[in-house]
C-alpha cells in the first residue's frame, strides 16, 4: 500500500472512532489483528494489554464507547510510510484530564494487522 492510502486508512479510523461506529472501526482490521494498549493493560491485566481478533476489538471498544460516551480523539499528527502509520493524538472524556497518546498502526493488504498504543 502507498503511503496516501494508509493515511486515508487511519483518516477513517479516526473517524469511525469519533463517530463511536464500531462496525465502521472493525471492518478496517484484518480479522486476526493485534492491538496493545497501556489502558487495556491497567482495565483487563489478565490480557498483559495485548488482545487478538475482530471479536476481542469488539468487546474492548464495545464497552469503552458504553463506558465513555463522550470519548473522542483530536488527531494532532498524522505519518504514513507504505507499511504503518503513526497518529499523534489528544484523548478526550468529559470529567476526565486530556490524554496525549501515540499509536502505531500497521498496515497490509489495506488492512490494519497491528495497532500499539503509547502514553504515560
Amino acid at each position: 500500500m502507498s503511503a496516501d492510502t494508509n493515511k486515508r486508512i487511519a483518516t477513517a479510523w479516526a473517524a469511525a472512532f469519533n463517530a463511536h461506529d464500531l462496525d465502521g472501526l472493525l471492518a478496517l482490521y484484518a480479522d486476526d489483528a493485534e492491538h496493545y494498549s497501556p489502558k487495556l493493560k491497567a482495565r483487563k491485566p489478565d490480557t498483559n494489554g495485548l488482545i487478538r481478533g475482530t471479536d476481542a476489538l469488539r468487546a474492548w471498544w464495545a464497552d469503552a464507547f458504553e463506558r465513555l460516551p463522550s470519548l473522542r480523539y483530536d488527531v494532532v499528527k498524522l505519518t504514513a510510510d507504505d507499511a504503518q502509520v503513526f497518529l499523534e493524538y489528544v484523548r478526550h472524556v468529559d470529567g476526565e484530564d486530556d490524554l496525549r497518546v501515540g499509536e502505531v498502526l500497521e498496515i497490509r493488504a489495506g488492512r490494519i494487522v497491528a495497532s500499539r498504543v503509547y502514553h504515560g
